[in-house]
């Protein structure tokens, strides 16, 4: 099931995303989709309230609102090589706000006080129900699907600052969508970033350094994890810079593409 959340005619809902074809992302596709609406949540079996739109009418916005967003750091070999650093032996984790999440087609806004803000395509879990100290045996129960993710940076600041939330925690440095895939083997997916058409970014989730099961038993042990959280699970080698008026696309396998414009500060 692909589970989005949408602004339509008639509000803001949870949806399942329903039709038939390859390329949900397409513009051109969109119009043989349509969005169900969901009653309440989506989190456990969803029932529907019988409303539906075509996917065209309505406007995706970020597919969930999460309380927390745990970021895994330099989890591809090639990229902790690229940051000049050795690949790190356990799980580094951080934390982005709640705030810094937008949705597809949202723009990310270039903070004046940042002169190197970079793209970072990832693949993001998304959790399913209330949880803690998860053998990694288990992972699979507490996982509500995946989605798209950009981890975006202030790369500066966050060589300035020594520490990661400031560089991170931006409003609109946490694009996700455009939807949640729960039904999906995410041990071996293509991830591409491309920067104005221009493919920067290109790895497979087999490279993780740790895996998705990994991740979530590490992390479940440091903190209460609850239905809606969202863990990026690293960016590959490839990050770089975007500038006001370029177009940021992280496409993953399965998934879809999640697309966003940069735009500077008014």
């Amino acid at each position: 099931m692909r589970l989005g959340r949408v602004a339509s005619p008639d509000g803001v809902a949870f949806v399942s995303i329903e039709g038939e074809g390859s390329d949900l992302a397409g513009e051109s596709s969109a119009g043989s989709w349509t969005a169900k609406e969901i009653a309440e949540h989506p989190f456990g079996t969803p029932t529907f309230t019988g409303r539906s739109w075509p996917l065209a009418d309505v406007r995706l916005l970020a597919p969930i609102l999460a309380s927390k967003v745990v970021c895994v750091g330099k989890n591809y070999a090639a990229h902790a090589a690229e940051m000049g650093g050795p690949a790190p032996e356990e799980p580094v984790i951080f934390m982005k706000p709640s705030t810094a999440i937008v949705g597809p087609n949202a723009p990310i806004i270039l903070p004046p006080s940042s002169s190197q803000v970079e793209y970072e395509g990832e693949l993001a879990i998304v959790i399913g129900r209330p949880c803690k100290d998860v053998p990694a045996a288990r992972a699979k129960d507490v996982i509500l699907g995946y989605t798209v993710a950009n981890d975006v940076t202030a790369r500066d600041q966050q060589r300035q600052d020594g520490q990661w939330t400031r560089a991170k925690g931006y409003d609109t440095f946490c694009p996700l969508g455009p939807w949640i895939e729960t039904s999906l083997d995410p041990s071996d997916l293509e991830i591409v970033t491309e920067l104005d058409g221009e493919v920067r970014q290109r790895s497979r989730t087999s490279l993780l350094l740790h895996d998705i099961p990994k991740l979530i038993e590490w992390v479940s042990t440091v903190m209460t994890l609850l239905p809606g959280d969202v863990i990026l699970t690293g960016t590959p080698e490839g990050v770089g810079p975007v500038q006001n008026g370029q177009q940021v696309s992280v496409t993953v396998e399965g998934i879809g593409t999640l697309t966003n414009p940069v735009a500077a500060k008014r």
